[in-house]
């Protein structure tokens, strides 16, 4: 599962990004600092099956604290965007080929309106971030309408002299950008066009790319810098129809690295943190953590957990499974308990469980074993949150 961190530069996405996975990135004030995309792993969360056993987990591919397991996600924090950035402005065509395998994006906005729409730095309130949100949108539409738009109208063609389906046949033009034949089917019935697509002309071809573009790459608005935002800014984002979570990415970065160097006591995602020792503080160190904990108090949190977590089960609507080798005791042949959390989309079904695994294993399914009741369940069992599941296949 990968997600990319998108948005113009000097928005605070290298802070983002460095603020969830802890990996070293080039921050700075001003545009492009990000040339090279950066790539690392950070988690979300969710409540572990292990407490029902009374035993604790042996987590192989994540992690457990205190009855929470932590399911890796791989980011992506990428060069920023500034219009017309598909026609190969500033960064633009090395953002957009970056982000060709991303499944959702964090679209990192500065609510605070303190930049402009290439990044540099205007007064606070000088800027209405959700143009900000309209200009991405735009750019990433015309970006896959530039793939598309030469060999469109022969694809067309040629599904229906040949009698092929004409989403596979665009499925397989559009191969690298992670979009599903069902993904392209779903554009073509959102975008209202006609129903042959041999005679649409560009702006029906436009407007089912920017259908594609929401269907295939969702997104979710971090408004950034909210510590600072003015709250007509937070009103005109909410007002663009996306999912906006505030965040202070500077405030989580700092946090977690207090936590790191033993200072503070802070759970990522939290209201609050504690401060380990107050004498190895100096009075900027306190002041900066007594704001941060004022703001901590009114947000409810900094909002950065809160984005990931909603893209991946809010809006990508996945879910987390156990797949084990012994149903009664939750263990796999190493008899470790609980040892792999996948994550699955909402709807899967056993079978789709087993090919997560291994292909093997889908492909010699014969059935699986619900890790709760014990009963047996065929390969059209839908999967539920939190499910423990043993996958049987012929050998």
């Amino acid at each position: 599962m990968l997600v990319g961190i998108v948005g113009k530069p000097n928005v605070g996405k290298s802070t983002f990004f460095s603020a969830l996975t802890m990996a070293t990135a080039q921050i700075a004030s001003y545009p492009f600092t990000t040339i090279d995309a950066n790539r690392g792993v950070s988690h979300v969360r969710g409540p572990c099956p292990h407490t029902e056993l009374g035993s604790p987990c042996n987590p192989n591919n994540s992690l457990c604290e205190g009855g929470t397991r932590y399911v890796p996600i791989e980011l992506l924090d990428v060069a920023g965007l500034v219009p017309d950035a598909h026609s190969g402005k500033g960064l633009g065509n090395k953002f957009l080929d970056d982000l060709r395998q991303a499944h959702a994006f964090i679209h990192v906005v500065d609510a605070s309106g303190g930049t402009d729409f290439e990044g540099n730095p205007v007064g606070v309130g000088s800027h209405d971030p959700s143009t900000d949100v309209s200009f991405l949108e735009r750019e990433i539409s015309y970006w896959i309408f530039g793939i598309l738009e030469k060999d469109f109208i022969k694809i067309a063609r040629q599904s229906k002299l040949a009698g092929k389906k004409f989403e596979r046949l665009l499925q397989e033009k559009l191969t690298g950008l992670s979009i599903t034949e069902a993904q392209i089917l779903s554009a073509i019935r959102q975008s209202g066009n006609d129903a042959d697509p041999s005679i649409w002309k560009d702006d029906e071809l436009l407007r089912f790319c920017k259908s594609l573009q929401k269907i295939s790459k969702p997104m979710i608005v971090a408004a950034n810098k909210a510590d600072i935002a003015p709250p007509e800014n937070m009103e005109r984002l909410r007002a663009t129809g996306y999912m906006i979570v505030p965040t202070s990415a500077e405030y989580e970065l700092a946090l977690r690295r207090a936590a790191k160097a033993g200072l503070v006591s802070y759970r990522p995602g939290t209201d609050s943190f504690d401060i380990a020792d107050k004498s190895k503080l100096n009075t900027s160190q306190q002041q900066a953590l007594d704001k941060m904990g004022e703001w901590l108090k009114s947000a409810g949190s900094t909002g950065v957990q809160t984005v990931l977590e909603k893209v991946v089960f809010e809006v990508l609507d996945l879910i987390i499974v156990y797949p084990v080798e012994d149903e009664t005791k939750w263990t796999d042949k190493q008899g470790r308990i609980l040892p792999d959390a996948y994550l699955m989309a909402r709807g899967s079904n056993a079978r789709d469980v087993a090919f997560k695994v291994h292909t093997d294993l889908g492909d010699n399914f014969i059935r699986a074993i619900d890790g709760r009741t014990h009963m047996a369940v065929g390969h059209d069992h839908v999967m539920k949150e939190n499910d423990v599941v043993k996958i049987v296949a012929r050998v």
